[in-house]
């Protein structure tokens, strides 16, 4: 009986040591690598308009800037900044405007600090026969869209600038693949979507009907849209890590714009549901809206006058309160962004 306990405690002790050296092993082997393990979520699921992260993935550029990264997607500019700020992500993609208006509401410890879009891709889409081809339409309408959009939380400011009460459209709780089929079967007359969302609102309509796109850029030419977002401690403690991952996405961008066809075929790649003519139509969609015409500063720079100039409009149409309480130091690092 000793013997035997003797033998099953010898085992179990050379068990444990071989767990522990395997472990070993594997942790070497991360560290051998010497990139720094980064989580990264897109601004709104894994549409087209998100392909620049997955072309820098697989092009490299995250890897020689010295990162390992991982790309989720994201659900939204309110939940992507709860989840940077709460440290389950280290990057994020959110709007820009959506982002102040949420830290004028709650105090987040995360910034930004680069823009993917110079103007704003916010917009309510509507379908040909919906009788929406104006704000004033939107007016007793329902709008379905994912709670803590860039739309849904832009709204109340697009219906001051066009002068319509907010009040008065009602927007209904959807999950974003759900979209354009909820906008298809009637089951609500418009929805909350950038304006590259077009070409995949219209694939999913099985009458083939137009799409009618109300942006509210129209009414807001001065809002960007997208931004890059990260914890305020990483960027006050690691600026030149996050400087590095900013360059490295923005290269994805660059190509991304440069050949929308490959960019798309890249995002299959990563998520084989892609829709690769839908994509590539997105992706068209957007070139403008990152680099505008007349647009000659670096990707992904921020005009600090610009800002104030954002802040001022929000703060006058009521969606920081109080008024004045979010500063531009705030909201954005313009040292970590990208400059001439």
């Amino acid at each position: 009986m000793r013997l035997r306990r003797s033998v099953i405690a010898l085992v179990a002790v050379l068990g444990l040591a071989l767990v522990s050296a395997c472990n070993n092993d594997d942790e070497g082997k991360q560290a051998d690598t010497g990139l720094t393990k980064v989580s990264y979520l897109t601004s709104f699921n894994t549409f087209g308009r998100e392909a620049y992260a997955y072309v820098a993935l697989e092009k490299g550029y995250f890897k020689d800037a010295g990162f390992d990264v991982t790309i989720n997607p994201g659900s939204g500019t309110v939940d992507v900044m709860k989840l940077v700020a709460g440290g389950q992500a280290d990057y994020g993609i959110g709007d820009f405007t959506g982002a102040v208006i949420t830290l004028g509401k709650q105090k987040l410890p995360v910034t930004t600090v680069g823009m993917i879009h110079q103007r704003s891709l916010a917009a309510i889409v509507s379908l040909e026969g919906y009788g929406i081809t104006k704000p004033e339409d939107l007016v007793g309408k329902s709008v379905g869209d994912q709670p803590g959009s860039t739309n849904t939380v832009m709204f109340p400011v697009y219906a001051k600038a066009a002068k319509i009460p907010a009040d008065k459209t009602d927007f209904i709780p959807s999950p974003p693949p759900a979209l354009p089929q909820l906008l298809a079967s009637g089951k609500v007359p418009a929805i909350g979507q950038f304006v590259v969302g077009v070409p995949l609102v219209e694939k999913a309509d099985p009458k083939h009907r137009k799409a009618v796109v109300l942006p509210y850029g129209d009414v807001l030419p001065d809002l960007y849209g997208n931004a890059i977002i990260t914890r305020t401690d990483l960027a006050k403690d690691h600026p030149d890590q996050v400087k590095k991952f900013t360059a490295a996405l923005l290269k994805g961008l660059q190509d991304t714009i440069d050949d929308p066809a490959a960019a798309a075929a890249i995002l299959k790649k990563y998520v084989p549901q892609t829709d690769l003519g839908v994509a590539t139509e997105e992706l068209k969609l957007m070139k403008p809206y990152v680099k505008p015409d007349g647009f000659n500063d670096p990707l992904g720079s921020v005009d600090p006058q610009r800002v104030q100039t954002i802040l001022k409009l929000l703060d006058e149409a009521g969606a920081i309160t109080p008024a004045g309480s979010v500063k531009s130091e705030d909201v954005v690092s313009i040292d970590l962004a990208p400059k001439s």
